[in-house]
């Protein structure tokens, strides 16, 4: 996707120039192009599988390959990696490697944080993109499951999510051409992000704290998990050299440490698991109920 994305907005760029109208007609297409594209591809890829005869070595090797499909649209786990590896070179005093490391995953400058601002990075780049890379993926998939397609939906989102994070930003020709990949990721985030707040028993109040901030999902996102766990987010942050103050979440509430990611990443697993437990669940009812 990121390398589809990376040729198509170069061709979009040489066709519109600079024109705002032409860019987002362009972002437009773009977006069209690679979300139909990689839904059509999870259909495929079922497809195919249900064609395979039933209880053959093909069928369940094809079944497999359906599995790692799905798996390869969720991204907690990589999340929760980048995360702690953080958090190890934090703790054994390397405070250059942090930034860099942390650089990685985050959208803001990280050059000179401080070790307690290069840790608040962390506890809301853990909070944020629990959503956004795996509880909205796992949500669509289900939703896709329902539909007799959970790849399609699935790897659909995808899409969507990765045009964000390499369009989806408000300078330069990008303020323009990425408008439409970041508006359907905003749309397609915005009920997995409130249904994680209700998860967490925080929906109320991380609506309230949420608000202010200018993305429909991050911030409530974050003040779920800041809430959740105790901890204030939120402040000043830099990103390409300009300075920009992100509304306080939970405040009033100690500055996050170490403990508090740590908390943050196992709510993350254990509410996979309840999505994933409350899933088969529903499954079953509906099963029964139509039988």
């Amino acid at each position: 996707m990121g390398w589809g994305i990376a040729r198509l907005r170069g061709l979009g760029e040489h066709w519109a120039q600079d024109n705002p109208a032409r860019l987002r007609c362009a972002g437009g297409l773009i977006t069209l192009l690679l979300v139909g594209l990689s839904s059509a591809a999870g259909w495929a890829v079922v497809a195919l599988v249900q064609q395979t005869p039933p209880g053959s070595g093909l069928h369940w090797a094809a079944q497999a390959l359906v599995v790692i499909a799905l798996a390869s649209a969720l991204a907690g786990r990589s999340l929760e990696q980048a995360v702690q590896d953080v958090l190890a070179v934090l703790q054994q005093g390397d405070l250059s490697l942090a930034r860099r490391r942390l650089g990685w995953i985050v959208g803001r400058d990280t050059e000179t944080l401080s070790e307690a601002e290069v840790i608040r990075a962390l506890a809301e780049t853990a909070s944020e993109n629990a959503v956004d890379g795996l509880f909205a993926p796992l949500f669509w998939m289900l939703v896709g499951a329902c539909l007799g397609q959970p790849l399609a939906l699935a790897w659909g989102f995808k899409a969507a999510s990765t045009l964000d994070s390499m369009l989806g930003y408000r300078r330069g020709r990008l303020r323009w051409l990425g408008t439409a990949g970041a508006r359907l990721d905003d749309l397609l985030v915005w009920l997995p992000c409130r249904l994680v707040a209700l998860s967490l028993g925080q929906l109320g109040p991380a609506l309230r704290d949420g608000a202010p901030d200018p993305s429909p999902n991050a911030g409530v996102s974050q003040a779920a998990y800041a809430r959740a766990v105790g901890v204030q987010l939120g402040g000043l942050n830099q990103y390409g050299g300009q300075q920009r103050c992100k509304p306080l979440l939970a405040e009033g509430c100690p500055a996050p440490d170490a403990t508090s990611v740590l908390r943050m990443l196992e709510l993350s697993r254990r509410l996979e698991l309840l999505w994933l437990l409350l899933a088969v669940v529903l499954a079953a009812f509906i099963t029964k109920t139509l039988s």
